[in-house]
């Protein structure tokens, strides 16, 4: 039975996504990667698609960081800081639970991002609910589907 892991989404099934893996046996993050060459303009921002989806039990969640040098040698950041992918985000009805970056250029100049680049780690973790706690609302759909 799976536990967690990392499967590429449909629409990319057909172009050669890596899987996210661990480069050392003492890295806590899976290297996550751009799935086609993005373009991010000077001072703007750009959802990076990663062909990638994430499977983990209910009382789990993968945060998403962008990798450490990514902001000194390419002036990239994520906009939100960490992205964080519940378990229900899985194969959501939106966008069959792909996860995108939303990076930041805060340089003077374009990036190109290539295809296969790595740009991000997700370390997966367990977290804590509160007494009483019993939301039993099921997503309807990808990002910002939980409202404002």
């Amino acid at each position: 039975m799976k536990t967690r892991g990392f499967e590429v989404v449909t629409k990319y099934l057909d172009n050669q996504i890596s899987l996210p893996e661990r480069k050392t046996k003492g890295s806590a993050g899976y290297d996550i990667s751009c799935a086609v060459d993005t373009l991010i303009k000077a001072n703007g921002y750009q959802f990076v698609p990663t062909g990638i989806k994430a499977y983990m039990p209910r009382t789990e969640v993968l945060k998403i960081y962008p990798r450490s040098s990514l902001s000194f040698k390419k002036h990239l950041v994520l906009l939100n800081s960490v992205g964080i992918i519940d378990s229900d985000y899985y194969n959501n009805p939106d966008n069959e639970g792909e996860i995108l970056l939303i990076m930041y250029n805060f340089g003077k100049e374009d990036v190109l991002i290539k295809k296969g680049e790595r740009i991000a780690q997700g370390l997966f973790s367990k977290y804590l609910s509160i007494d009483g706690d019993s939301n039993n609302t099921k997503r309807s759909g990808g990002l910002g589907s939980t409202g404002h």
